[in-house]
């Protein structure tokens, strides 16, 4: 289970990005960056930031650590931005903090990880369905020389249809994933050639240990999912399916 811990001050907003997150300094003495369930895409965008940095973890790439954040009605009524306000007030309770990495700077090309790194990366993207790394949102910080991956909200992107429409396994299994834009593809060397082992690394206690970090109020049961035990379920069938394709796979065709 991750961490969890309590904001005790909400310091300042971070402005580039589009769901609002906010710098807060918590109980355990950490800084973090907080994502606000009550923002954007709402709790969806939680579950997979947090599915994913598992995953990261389990393929050697590394991520910031993550907290869930308990937030007070009281910080909100201190904030005098109006829009902050509003964010802070409809994020009550339960959110997620990724840990502050002061001094990191935003990746630019200029210091590139190492080719396996930026493999990883790649094969993880393309297994989630992660589309947001790109040039024109790189989604990776560099810090003390090494290259993070951070903001993984857009991944997952088939639970987004819930409750409308139900889990598709075979779906996501067969959707491609395009590598030609992501901003590591002139790094990398060649990403098929390393399926076969991090294919390994992700086993199906892997992946339930992943989907057990989450935490059960941010999973959202639907008429086919009645309760979180089948949302987790959900999650789990449709990641084995993909992990048991190739269709996916950047440069491998599909077997």
């Amino acid at each position: 289970m991750l961490p969890h811990v309590t904001a005790t001050r909400y310091v300042t907003p971070l402005k580039e990005g589009g769901s609002l997150p906010g710098i807060v300094e918590a109980s355990d003495e950490g800084t973090y960056v907080m994502k606000f369930r009550g923002a954007g895409q709402g709790l969806k965008v939680l579950v997979a930031e947090v599915v994913v940095a598992a995953l990261a973890r389990a393929v050697l790439v590394p991520v910031p650590d993550l907290a869930v954040i308990s937030l007070d009605e009281r910080i909100a009524k201190y904030e005098a931005d109006e829009e902050v306000q509003d964010l802070l007030t409809a994020s009550v309770g339960t959110n997620l903090g990724v840990d502050f990495l002061p001094g990191s700077l935003g990746y630019d090309g200029s210091q590139p990880p190492p080719a396996d790194l930026a493999e990883r990366i790649i094969w993880l993207d393309a297994l989630t369905a992660n589309v947001d790394r790109t040039w024109s949102n790189p989604n990776l910080l560099v810090w003390h020389g090494r290259t993070y991956a951070i903001d993984h909200g857009a991944a997952l992107y088939f639970h987004h249809s819930w409750p409308s429409r139900a889990p598709s396994p075979d779906r996501f299994a067969a959707q491609a994933f395009d590598s030609s834009k992501h901003v590591l593809r002139d790094v990398a060397g060649d990403v098929a050639a390393r399926h076969d082992e991090l294919r390994e690394l992700i086993t199906d206690d892997r992946v339930g240990a992943a989907l057990d970090e989450v935490p059960d109020e941010w999973l959202e049961p639907t008429d086919d999912l009645p309760d979180v035990t089948a949302v987790r379920a959900a999650y789990r069938t449709l990641l084995g399916a993909r992990l048991d394709s190739l269709a996916w796979v950047p440069g491998r065709a599909a077997a």
